[in-house]
């Protein structure tokens, strides 16, 4: 994919080199492979590589990685699992690719607080191995076996949003290096205050581009006592749609429910090898109390029996549930595995919850018509949902259409008063459409840009141009 108007890139001069390998030695590589590495992305944008990449193992090797870059007028971008979608860690000026990936301890649980803080580079899976014997869990699961900063820096959320909320309910305080080089803090482990500006909610989701996140302090929540997950059949996608709906009003407290499309549910049959019935499909999970359980399992099949949904199939031991989303984690690979040597285009949007049902529906009537497979899939108790493109990289026709489909799916989206993205962040993707949803606050944001990134080295060309 075209990355946007060609930018000069000039090689780094000997000098700067030097004082690289001066300080960070064999944590310094320029071998293609590594630079591949982190030029190169999941989604459908084109490989961009950076210079150099840094491998960082403490906030003191990001201070004087900042440092050296920023007097030498030299790009920084930050990178963590690299699963990010929209091309959100792509060096696209060049520059060094700063990985944070050693960076993974675990710097405090305090579980009497229902908090930890880790290094930017823990891993979410990680996490919740260590958190297992306290009782408590981190809940935020995006699918991706992602790194705890790139969530912080995306604002990623994932399958149990609708019960446990996103990275800008999780996160209670960072620590940021700045384009100065200054570390700071943006707030205490305290559950709420008035102090001052909210820096915390200013760094969650800004991409690396007002600074590099170097620690997180979550919040965390008990294990709960029972857990039930059950998938069920739909007639139609607008019966699964409105059962979510009218289950969200009802007041039942979903802990996880996804929706996913009759081609969807063909792909993932082949590639996790299940046999369910390829009919649109929603997969849920319910937390609490036995008896809290049993009642809101109740409510929710009644709802399902009336919108057309059939039998509930349960999957209650542990390494059922496992399976079960596991699945719908691998939903991307195998919805691109429907076409032979595609590649995937993904995208998202997010709506008030009472839309959704049209949303979905109009998208659905949109995707019967393309020329290359195209599934839907989201966590939907949120609003939130997803379109795979299965698409041939080679055809020029097909991207011109898969264009044209994300425009319409995004400003329907806008129309009913949503968002361009849920949850995969603006990147160099959707940054068109961010005007258009937010007006003249990105010209607040480009100032914010300015004013604390003067020189624009911190991951440039990202959420908006300058």
């Amino acid at each position: 994919m075209d990355l946007g108007t060609p930018v000069t890139r000039q090689p780094l001069d000997a000098a700067f080199i030097e004082r690289l390998q001066s300080r960070f030695g064999k944590d310094l590589h320029f071998g293609e492979a590594m630079l591949r590495q982190h030029g190169s992305n999941e989604a459908h944008f084109d490989v961009v590589l950076p210079d150099a990449v840094v491998f960082a193992r403490s906030t003191e090797d990001v201070v004087d990685l900042v440092n050296l870059c920023v007097a030498a007028h030299i790009p920084i971008v930050p990178f963590g699992a690299g699963t990010s979608i929209e091309g959100n860690a792509l060096p696209i000026r060049g520059g060094v690719s700063v990985n944070l990936s050693e960076m993974d301890a675990i710097l405090a649980v305090h579980a009497e607080d229902f908090d930890c803080t880790v290094q930017a580079g823990c891993r979410r899976e990680k996490l919740n191995e260590h958190l297992r014997d306290t009782g408590l869990f981190f809940p935020i699961d995006p699918g991706a076996n992602a790194t705890i900063g790139g969530m912080a820096s995306t604002r990623a959320s994932g399958t149990n949003a609708v019960r446990y909320g996103t990275m800008r309910e999780a996160v209670l305080s960072l620590k940021v290096v700045t384009p100065e080089g200054k570390v700071i803090t943006t707030a205490r482990r305290a559950r709420k205050s008035a102090a001052g500006y909210d820096l915390t909610r200013l760094y969650v989701g800004s991409e690396g581009t007002l600074g590099i996140i170097t620690e997180v302090t979550l919040r965390l929540h008990p294990i709960p006592e029972t857990i039930s997950a059950a998938v069920c059949g739909f007639e139609t996608l607008e019966g699964a749609v409105t059962t979510v709906v009218q289950s969200i009003q009802s007041g039942v407290p979903l802990a996880r429910v996804e929706i996913l499309d009759d081609m969807q549910i063909r792909a993932v049959n082949a590639w996790s090898k299940l046999s369910l019935p390829e009919v649109t499909t929603l997969f849920f999970e319910f937390h609490g109390s036995p008896g809290g359980v049993a009642e809101q399992i109740e409510l929710v099949g009644m709802l399902a029996a009336e919108n057309g949904g059939g039998s509930f199939d349960w999957s209650n031991l542990p390494e059922e549930r496992a399976r079960l989303w596991k699945a719908r984690h691998e939903a991307y690979y195998a919805a691109v595995a429907l076409r032979p040597r595609a590649v995937g285009w993904t995208t998202d949007v997010c709506v008030p919850i009472s839309r959704l049902p049209e949303c979905i529906i109009e998208t659905k009537r949109d995707l019967a018509g393309a020329s290359m497979p195209a599934t839907i899939l989201g966590h939907v108790g949120d609003g939130n949902f997803h379109v795979i493109f299965a698409m041939d990289p080679d055809s020029a026709d097909e991207m011109r259409e898969v264009k044209a489909l994300n425009a319409r799916l995004v400003a329907r989206a806008l129309a009913m008063d949503g968002t361009c993205t849920g949850e995969h962040g603006i990147g160099i993707g959707k940054q068109d459409w961010l005007v258009q949803e937010l007006g003249e606050s990105v010209d607040v944001m480009r100032t914010l840009k300015r004013a604390l990134d003067p020189q624009d080295l911190f991951n440039p060309g990202k959420i908006f141009s300058l």
